[in-house]
């Protein structure tokens, strides 16, 4: 059993660690449990797997009405639990965070049942923190993690991702094709994650004419909450070379098309973009739980594999910011190298082989 959701950066190395095990073990059945509601009720199905809701909510840090029911929603959402794995009988539980991974994996831990945490980031979430005591094994992606879990069953494995973006050397040609962009101007690749990034795209809006003017092309995804709004900026300005998106699918074609990339600082979004090798400036959201893509950038940024661009500093500050680097081959590469570094190409194995251990 997976658990564990909320956002796109917990679901999709969930969904990547079950297509690992189940490659490796066709025979066997894999069952997702998810919080009612979100993401994952939509995004496993799609991946091919079957998903269970519990009715868990996460517990507001402020005074609101919504933390009376939290209570009885954990009750309800231990009890289903409990139900789920008396029918399914797991041999193995696997935690990937969000606080939709706490009532199943509480429930095994009481049973007895093996449990693998995976932890994305570089500082650890409130859900994995309280689950630490009874876990395993841990599977993590960054160094440090003994202020979280105990040293003798941390596992540096990185985190698992898509498999399509570790070969773009040979997908340029295709990926210029794709987006329309042209061959004669650098690529600044914009991301701020599916549902979008405010100060991303105010920063895009007030660099873009600059950005063109210096002989670079945009290729920006706007995210689907400011697609209309930035498409109506886009239009007033009459810029052809800026190519706003809601939605970028085809992820590994604009990676092969980018020459430097410009992105929040998500867990998911760094893995990838480590496996990539393109130079990043990453500006962190600062309204994430625990500062955690803050702290994200700053372990890039300390192996010298990134820059940093605070958020209440991007909007002035990204045209500069763009030009420094784009002016200095020399960083651009050794910023790509250093990024490579970090990169695990095989995390979703060295997960499979933990779990194999823990199974064993």
């Amino acid at each position: 059993m997976i658990s564990g959701g909320g956002t796109g950066g917990h679901i999709y190395p969930a969904i990547a660690i079950a297509h690992a095990w189940t490659a490796r073990y066709p025979e066997s059945e894999v069952l997702f449990v998810g919080a009612e509601g979100k993401m994952e009720m939509q995004k496993v199905p799609e991946a091919g797997y079957t998903i269970e809701g519990l009715p868990v909510a996460g517990l507001q840090r402020r005074l609101t009405l919504q933390n009376l029911s939290f209570p009885f929603k954990l009750w309800d959402s231990i009890n289903k639990a409990k139900k789920l794995i008396k029918r399914f009988k797991p041999h193995a539980v696997v935690g990937v965070g969000g606080y939709a991974s706490g009532p199943l994996l509480f429930v095994a831990q009481q049973q007895g049942i093996p449990t693998l945490i995976q932890e994305q980031n570089s500082f650890a979430g409130l859900t994995n923190k309280l689950l630490a005591k009874k876990a395993q094994a841990f599977c993590v992606a960054y160094a440090g993690m003994e202020k979280f879990f105990p040293a003798d069953r941390i596992h540096f494995t990185g985190n698992p991702v898509r498999k399509d973006i570790l070969e773009l050397a040979s997908k340029k040609e295709e990926a210029w094709s794709h987006f329309g962009l042209s061959k004669d101007r650098p690529v600044i690749l914009v991301l701020g994650g599916s549902l979008g990034a405010r100060t991303i795209n105010d920063a895009v809006v007030a660099s873009m004419e600059h950005m063109v003017a210096q002989g670079y092309q945009v290729l920006w995804q706007t995210g689907k909450f400011y697609f209309e709004e930035m498409t109506a900026k886009l239009a007033t300005a009459k810029l052809s070379h800026v190519h706003a998106m809601a939605f970028i699918r085809e992820m590994d074609l604009a990676y092969a098309a980018a020459d430097l990339v410009i992105s929040r600082a998500g867990a998911l979004s760094v893995s990838e973009l480590s496996l990539v090798g393109k130079p990043v400036i990453f500006i962190p959201s600062p309204n994430v739980a625990e500062d955690h893509q803050m702290k994200n950038a700053l372990a890039c940024v300390e192996q010298h594999a990134a820059v940093l661009l605070r958020d209440d500093e991007a909007v002035a500050g990204l045209a500069a910011q763009v030009d420094e680097l784009m002016s200095d081959p020399e960083q651009m590469d050794r910023l790509g190298e250093n990024i490579k570094k970090m990169g695990k190409p095989d995390a979703a194995l060295e997960i499979v082989k933990q779990l194999e251990t823990l199974i064993k």
